[in-house]
């Protein structure tokens, strides 16, 4: 968390690294009920297909960080640094009236949500963090959630267990090695018990930084 007397802001950070772990339900939810909340998807940086390099492994390298512009991420993380009223006002989100009435001044509470798959492989990120969360989920249900959802690009035969798991393994390793403020969350317990978890860990935060 940043302060001063005119600003007070706070970033807080879910990270969902294995595929269909959660994160889109629990960003939602807490974007409605967090104050002039924010969020950044690591999603929307991905690269074109056509730029997705062909791994060893046969498969196209979807689940890598050079398969995102993560540049352009960063950039916009500091968009919302540098300005976070600016920032929600350009994303049509709502803001609360203390902060509707500053310009130069962003007041009171400002909260963005940083969601992705790799984002504590990213060094640049990692330090941006006031609040870390991870949800996992054991292989065979991750594999079952994901033969559920229906992709842009589809999911060649293979891919879960050639490439998409044992990427979701080698950058397992280097997170825990890269973070260690993070807070584990059990994806296979209740949407209502994860998001409780977070919002009251959140509110905890704030409290203490008032």
């Amino acid at each position: 968390m940043k302060s001063s007397n005119s600003h007070v802001w706070h970033k807080i950070h879910p990270n969902f690294r294995v595929t269909n772990g959660g994160k889109t339900t629990l960003t939602n939810r807490l974007l409605k009920t967090l104050p002039n909340c924010c969020v950044v998807h690591q999603d929307d940086f991905f690269k074109k297909p056509d730029q997705i390099e062909v791994g060893e492994d046969g498969f196209r390298q979807w689940d890598v960080i050079t398969a995102l512009d993560m540049e352009a991420m960063v950039n916009t993380v500091k968009g919302w640094q540098e300005n976070p009223v600016k920032f929600a006002r350009s994303h049509g989100v709502s803001l609360s009236p203390e902060a509707e009435e500053s310009d130069s001044e962003e007041k009171g509470i400002h909260i963005l949500i940083v969601e992705g798959f790799l984002i504590y492989n990213y060094k640049p990120l990692i330090d941006v963090y006031d609040k870390c969360f991870y949800i996992s989920i054991p292989y065979e249900e991750c594999k079952r959630r994901r033969s559920t959802r229906t992709y842009t690009v589809p999911d060649p035969p293979g891919l879960f267990d050639g490439h998409v798991w044992p990427m979701y393994l080698k950058h397992r390793k280097e997170m825990d090695n890269n973070c260690s403020r993070i807070e584990y969350l059990n994806g296979m317990t209740s949407k209502d018990e994860i998001y409780n978890k977070v919002y009251e860990s959140v509110q905890n935060s704030l409290l203490n930084n008032l």
